[in-house]
């Protein structure tokens, strides 16, 4: 498995920090482009990754040969949190076809919790490049149920999950269930709560990008 650490010594960092801060993240509209910016670092990062051949692009003045990636990229998000950094992806895989789910946790009355599914949208998953985007990566399980129900849909090529901040844990989690998907992060902690939330972390992104939910 591989394991990237995407804003190590770069702009990201920036980007981490204002997402990170209790100041900065007040501003919704700031925080979710902040998502959107780290999004697209994460998408620049993978792009790497893909298979290019040489095209031939005629200008006004000649013919340049550019090298373009051949593979079929699908994004996949986990709703409601996932949306902004979702659009980062998309604003440069901006012909992917595109995969929505939705989980939320059911919680137990000693306090556990389970993660549960009641939506997927997706086209068929045969032979694509799979980039799953969740912005927090705390105990692996929406990522797992995710990645787990999305092989119904068809055999990707290749499989990366990407995140703004990972826990450890979590890291090791997906690890275990998927050996051959790579991990892309703009952070790593090694704390989770009680309640697995990310320490430092940023709090619930999906509350701090569109508002607290009942």
């Amino acid at each position: 498995m591989l394991f990237k650490l995407a804003a190590k010594d770069s702009i990201a960092n920036r980007f981490v920090a204002e997402v990170r801060s209790s100041k900065t993240q007040k501003d919704r509209l700031r925080f979710r482009r902040n998502l959107e910016r780290i999004g697209e670092v994460l998408a620049y990062e993978i792009s790497q990754t893909l298979d290019y051949e040489p095209i031939e692009v005629d200008t006004p003045l000649g013919i340049s040969t550019i090298m373009l990636p051949v593979q079929r990229v699908v994004l996949a998000t986990i709703l409601r949190a996932g949306l902004p950094l979702h659009q980062g992806f998309l604003n440069y895989f901006d012909e992917s076809d595109n995969v929505f789910i939705a989980a939320y946790r059911k919680q137990h009355k000693d306090g556990s919790f389970e993660i549960q599914l009641d939506y997927v949208s997706t086209p068929s998953l045969e032979g694509c490049v799979l980039i799953l985007a969740d912005p927090m990566l705390a105990t692996g399980a929406s990522v797992n149920l995710a990645l787990k129900e999305l092989e119904r849909f068809g055999k990707p090529v290749a499989v990366h999950v990407a995140t703004v901040i990972a826990s450890t844990a979590g890291i090791e989690a997906v690890r275990r269930r998927w050996p051959k998907t790579s991990i892309w992060a703009g952070a790593v902690d090694e704390e989770l709560t009680a309640k697995s939330y990310i320490v430092p972390g940023l709090g619930d992104a999906g509350d701090l990008a569109f508002g607290e939910k009942v």
